[in-house]
């Protein structure tokens, strides 16, 4: 069984797993399939078709729309937004979902605004307040308008430091035990990224 304030409204042809809870003034569309032990915070709007795994937290006020699909563990931040059209128009009469896929374990701060078409990584975290408009790699912490990736994290969400290059990986030990490998091609992103960076604080109209 699941919880669901008199408040929220529950389309037909919805699935909702056992003990998941939902909130104040919730809507939920037809077709979504939401997992079990969910929390769905107040004023959440999922769209139709959406998929949410298991053990999912999703805080007051995030817009998941139609193309999304969220795999198990995944926190989701007060007022995220993923946006499902490429190209916005109000009057477009043949507008195409491109989807996102938000993977395992994958955290996005508040305010953050997801740009349809990426993949969120496994145990990735995306900052705070902001514009996911590129893929994010497994364990990627990415942060900015747009998120550039600024570094790794662990599986309990702490920075790593100090990786050593094993074969095609460089390997990172936690301060809580736990050990996580990132690829050489990944890890080279981030020294892209940097110099990107760089480069765009160098110009001047």
């Amino acid at each position: 069984m699941f919880y669901a304030h008199p408040t929220a409204v529950i389309e037909e042809e919805v699935e909702i797993g056992d003990g998941t809870r939902i909130w104040h003034f919730v809507h939920i569309r037809r077709g979504a399939r939401i997992g079990k032990n969910c929390n769905i915070g107040k004023d959440v709007y999922i769209d139709v078709g959406v998929e949410i795994g298991d053990r999912v937290k999703i805080q007051n006020g995030v817009s998941i729309y139609r193309g999304v699909k969220i795999e198990d563990d995944v926190f989701i931040g007060p007022h995220v937004v993923f946006t499902n059209d490429l190209y916005p128009r109000a009057f477009s009469e043949s507008w195409e979902v491109v989807g996102t896929l938000v993977k395992k374990g994958a955290s996005i701060g508040a305010n953050a605004t997801i740009v349809c078409g990426v993949t969120i990584g496994m145990y990735s975290m995306v900052g705070a307040g902001s514009v996911v408009t590129r893929d994010v790699p497994d364990f990627g912490l990415v942060f900015g308008n747009p998120a550039r990736l600024r570094g790794f994290v662990c599986y309990c969400g702490r920075k790593l430091e100090n990786g050593k290059l094993e074969g095609d990986s460089v390997v990172f030990q936690c301060e809580c035990g736990k050990k996580v490998e990132i690829g050489i091609e990944n890890y080279r992103r981030l020294k892209d990224d940097s110099d990107s960076k760089a480069g765009n604080r160098g110009r001047r109209n």
